[in-house]
């Protein structure tokens, strides 16, 4: 067995498994791993100016790739930083995995107050990750990776941490290093496809309810195909949006934000087909039969009591169920439901609220991305309003920070997603409260010429509560007003190209100018107090 030190067998291991990018910040605890990547020429690693953006950059190249995000930095106060972007990626079920490191080794435990200790730190992001595990001798680092990618590839996509001291990244020992491993889909059982496909067969009208799990398993096509032999209307939660296209005959796009009735208004849908969602709004059905599809088998009937549940992959699952029900029906087809899905999603248009300005900035956006373009839609007026309203038609074109709902997150995950997708547009919806959360990794956007572009809607305030207490609170107002730089400027201070655009079609306008050049941009664009996007 060759003999290397764990900071090597770690960074080798990585490698092996395919890891090509790595988002991080190098500390004390970290220099052999770090030097060890000197080694490593293969993996780009690319420092970022906190480490909370460690986890939200790794988030967004995981949602964007389909494959594996990387983070790395320091033990307690980094590990901490980090886990806002380990809650969003919990949270939307994306695929992160953590290397920290840790103090030293015979101290851990011992409380004593070294530097970076957090005792203990695996104990602080339990709730936000799916595994854990620290590498206390350089020979365990194989397996601890190799473990690791299982973790990260099967099952329910979640996030994992890895860990280890900094004598055991110096230390030198005989390793063993592991091939990268391939995993089999999780398949349902006959018996479950069979009652599944019955309830389908038997219903006079079915609803599809798509969620992330059709993102993150790639099954896109199947999803389609099986709306087409049931001829189902197709709606998406936000994580689902570009599940199936918003084109496509049968799509009715995604559900509102308050209590979309789709599932209770004409034409009276008696079996509603839940396809990795967690059907987190079972007040929005109304009693009918659910088949729910998840990987995640604690998720199946957990909010809805009327439900056969399952287990499975769902781009697998799909397949499974058109393949029973096309031998079912001997290739018969369903009368066409494409006119009265065009009727009810032109009806659900037409009952919406449809606030300004809101509507004429998103699509002016719309207007100016291609159809390929990646938005990645941030805590902030637009942001929220996009994840019911943003036209969508590729899976993986759209991010959210599902029920984690973090300020700050979408620039830094928007610089995640064009490193995983250099050759697309990649464009963030920012309020200028939450952009200042991460604004400092515009300079990590300029050092790595990561050519994502920030349009960052600007009203002085943290404009959703300013909002609220305005009107519920008769115009006493707290803590929600704020004092903002010149965005330009502050664009241009980091090297990075600032714009301001005055209204939708001034913002259309920069949006095209920004995306014609191969450089990262801020738009900056100056808003009133803007009315409620909750529908």
């Amino acid at each position: 067995m060759p003999i290397m030190t764990g900071g090597q067998a770690l960074m080798r291991s990585l490698y092996r498994e395919g890891v090509r990018v790595i988002f991080g910040l190098p500390g004390v605890q970290l220099y052999h791993a770090m030097d060890a990547l000197n080694d490593e020429p293969g993996i780009r690693f690319i420092t970022t100016r906190h480490e909370q953006a460690t986890t939200y950059m790794a988030d967004g190249f995981a949602r964007a790739s389909g494959g594996v995000g990387t983070a790395l930095m320091v033990p307690g106060p980094g590990l901490l930083n980090a886990s806002a972007g380990l809650s969003t990626a919990y949270s939307a079920s994306s695929p992160v995995l953590v290397v920290c490191g840790q103090i030293e080794r015979d101290l851990i435990g011992v409380d004593r107050g070294m530097l970076h200790e957090v005792n203990d730190q695996q104990d602080a992001i339990r709730p936000i990750t799916k595994y854990v595990e620290r590498i206390m001798t350089p020979d365990a680092a194989p397996a601890a990776v190799h473990e690791a990618f299982r973790q990260l590839t099967t099952g329910r996509p979640r996030p994992v941490e890895i860990e280890m001291p900094p004598e055991t990244m110096a230390e030198a020992g005989s390793v063993s290093l592991l091939e990268a491993e391939g995993y089999p889909r999780l398949a349902a059982s006959d018996e479950q496809v069979a009652e599944a496909a019955r309830i389908l067969n038997e219903a006079r009208r079915p609803l599809i309810w798509a969620g992330g799990g059709v993102i993150s398993s790639d099954g896109s096509a199947e999803l389609a195909r099986l709306a087409e032999r049931l001829q189902a209307p197709v709606v998406t939660t936000a994580e689902g949006k570009g599940a199936i296209s918003d084109r496509h005959p049968l799509a009715l796009g995604a559900l509102r934000l308050r209590n979309d009735p789709v599932a209770k208004e004409e034409p009276n849908f008696d079996v509603i087909l839940a396809v990795g969602t967690r059907l987190a709004f079972p007040a929005w059905l109304d009693g009918q039969r659910v088949v729910q599809v998840d990987i995640d088998p604690a998720e199946l009937g957990r909010n809805y009591a009327d439900t056969y549940g399952v287990n499975g992959d769902a781009r697998t699952v799909l397949a499974q169920l058109d393949s029973r029900l096309a031998a079912s029906d001997g290739g018969a087809s369903r009368p066409s439901f494409a006119a009265e899905t065009a009727a009810l999603r032109d009806r659900r248009r037409q009952t919406a609220r449809r606030p300004e300005p809101q509507e004429s900035l998103l699509a002016a956006v719309r207007a100016a991305v291609p159809d390929d373009g990646i938005l990645v839609s941030g805590m902030t007026q637009l942001g929220y309003y996009a994840r019911a309203f943003w036209p969508t038609y590729e899976p993986r074109t759209f991010i959210t920070s599902s029920y984690s709902g973090n300020l700050g997150y979408a620039w830094p995950t928007a610089l995640g997603a064009k490193v995983a997708q250099p050759n697309r547009p990649v464009v963030a919806l920012c309020g200028d409260g939450g952009f200042l959360f991460n604004s400092q990794e515009l300079a990590t956007a300029a050092q790595h010429n990561i050519n994502a572009i920030a349009v960052v809607f600007n009203d002085n305030a943290y404009g959703n509560v300013l909002r609220d207490q305005v009107n519920q609170f008769q115009g006493r107002t707290i803590g929600a007003a704020l004092h903002n730089p010149d965005f330009v400027k502050l664009a241009e201070a980091y090297g990075v190209r600032g714009m301001r655009a005055e209204g939708p079609e001034g913002l259309e306008a920069a949006l095209r100018e920004a995306l014609a050049v191969e450089a990262p941009a801020l738009i900056e664009v100056p808003v009133g107090m803007m009315p409620t996007p909750f529908t």
